[in-house]
């Protein structure tokens, strides 16, 4: 399998959770402490924790202390190339994946 398929599924896996979509789109606006972010939801400090690491370890996110606070903010290198990847992926392309697919295949 193409390494930019593997390597771009750990995104989707890591955004395939609610809260940490909402996470992203608050991150959106710019860095937060994750006292902030925590205020936002009906979870527990733990949880919020898990949530986070899952998206550091996919450097979605980045991540800096200030004291006894944990800001975070958008890699925005790494969205930039997710983004453009799932563009080519759902647009049409001279050397789209499907021409390598027979008939039988993409017909069925």
């Amino acid at each position: 399998m193409n390494e930019k398929y593997i390597a771009n599924a750990q995104y989707f896996k890591a955004l395939s959770e609610p809260n940490r979509l909402l996470i992203i789109d608050m991150l959106s606006c710019g860095d937060l402490c994750a006292c902030m972010i925590l205020e936002n939801f009906n979870i527990t400090q733990p949880t919020l924790s898990h949530h986070m690491k899952i998206l550091c370890d996919c450097k979605l996110v980045n991540w800096r202390k200030e004291g006894k606070w944990t800001y975070y903010s958008l890699n925005d290198e790494i969205v930039h190339q997710f983004r453009s990847f799932l563009e080519v992926l759902t647009t049409t392309k001279e050397d789209c994946i499907c021409h390598e697919l027979s008939c039988e295949v993409k017909c069925e």
